[in-house]
């Protein structure tokens, strides 16, 4: 039986994935992802929107979510860091509240 960390990681790739889904759909499993893991989405829901409408738009030019303020290299390993949640966010919202593109900030 999956525990709540690996539904909500299965529920991320899906978002990952699937590149009809909406902005508020994916501003969703963003959000439940960010409180399953002691933060929060960004209170500013322009900015919210802002990096989500990016993350889909970079997700139909590239074939996956890039961070929008991360430059993607073209190898495909370390690129697969920047893919949102990339793996430098925690780390980031730990030292300076936030993650880099403003997405997530702590709690």
């Amino acid at each position: 039986m999956k525990n709540k960390n690996e539904k909500i990681e299965e529920l991320i790739q899906e978002v990952k994935e699937d590149s009809f889904f909406s902005t508020s759909a994916a501003t969703s499993v963003y959000e439940e992802y960010a409180k399953k893991n002691g933060f929060r989405l960004n209170p500013n829901r322009k900015v919210v929107e802002g990096v989500v409408k990016s993350l889909l738009e970079r997700e139909k030019k590239f074939e996956a979510r890039y961070c929008p303020c991360r430059r993607i290299t073209g190898n495909p390993e370390e690129d697969k860091k920047i893919i949102c949640p990339c793996a430098y966010h925690r780390l980031e919202i730990e030292r300076d509240g936030h993650c880099l593109c403003g997405l997530f900030v702590k709690a």
